[in-house]
């Protein structure tokens, strides 16, 4: 069976909200969409050729040739999709997400490839423009697969806060579930001046934590859902985080003024009810 080819001048337009993640206790987790949108147009060209354009946040920084993480992310939707690659592609974007900031910048340039992918699919498959519509379980999978954990791409996905988590039987399976959020609650974001890679926050994480922590903490991922959902005024210690408050000073000091300094081995434990 020949594979299906992309039509020549065919064209969409995606747009891709920023994402906060790890809210709170909810490590890998728990994301939520914000108001700050990332656009991109991709269009397959006659010239054979990438061509790459970008506007605003990351222009001049990031490169503009294959290693662009949309067109990779485009790239690896087509090859699942089954569908050649086009021999010409334009790429326009106009980012508005503040690079390597927290912001989910790397899920929006994923996501963005992903449903680009299937948009210029539907155009071959109908002959017509693009309605708008895309797979979300495909797209949620091949993100989480390509970003590594699902809670950015997730909540740009579906919106709202969304709580993800691997299947029982295959792994490689995601599954979200979206909150909408109580109007009383309105993110505030604090955009660092500096920039710090995932890989390197990552790193500065424990691997272990006291098993009485770890209780106590996945306790609060469930207190979560009730002040986003219903009572906002259960969000400070329903968001009380105990993985990354020692690891923050080393990797990223600005961010430590914003939390209890109190080192998680110090904090009580709550006395369990005799």
């Amino acid at each position: 069976m020949v594979p299906m080819a992309l039509v020549e001048g065919s064209s969409v337009r995606v747009r891709v909200p920023a994402s906060s993640a790890n809210i709170g206790p909810g490590f890998d987790s728990i994301g939520l969409a914000l108001g700050i949108w990332d656009e991109y147009v991709v269009t397959v060209t006659a010239e054979p050729g990438l061509s790459i354009e970008v506007e605003g946040e990351g222009a001049g920084e990031l490169p503009c040739d294959e290693r662009h993480l949309v067109h990779r992310s485009m790239l690896r939707a087509l090859q699942q999709l089954d569908v050649e690659p086009p021999p010409g592609l334009h790429l326009s974007c106009r980012n508005a997400v503040p690079q390597g900031r927290g912001l989910g910048s790397s899920a929006t340039s994923i996501v963005a490839g992903i449903v680009a992918a299937q948009g210029l699919c539907a155009i071959a498959a109908r002959g017509v423009g693009a309605d708008g519509s895309f797979d979300h379980e495909f797209t949620n999978n091949l993100a989480a697969a390509i970003e590594g954990h699902p809670d950015n791409s997730s909540a740009s996905i579906f919106g709202g806060m969304t709580l993800s988590w691997a299947d029982d039987v295959d792994p490689g399976v995601i599954n979200s579930v979206q909150l909408e959020v109580v109007g009383d609650v309105i993110p505030l974001v604090f955009v660092p001046g500096a920039q710090l890679a995932t890989a390197v926050a990552r790193a500065a994480l424990p691997e272990q934590i006291p098993l009485g922590l770890a209780s106590l903490y996945s306790a609060r991922v469930v207190l979560l859902v009730e002040p986003v959902t219903r009572t906002p005024e259960l969000l400070l210690p329903a968001t009380r985080d105990c993985l990354h408050p020692e690891p923050l000073p080393a990797s990223f000091p600005a961010a430590f003024d914003f939390l209890d300094h109190t080192p998680a081995k110090d904090r009580p434990l709550p006395t369990p009810v005799s």
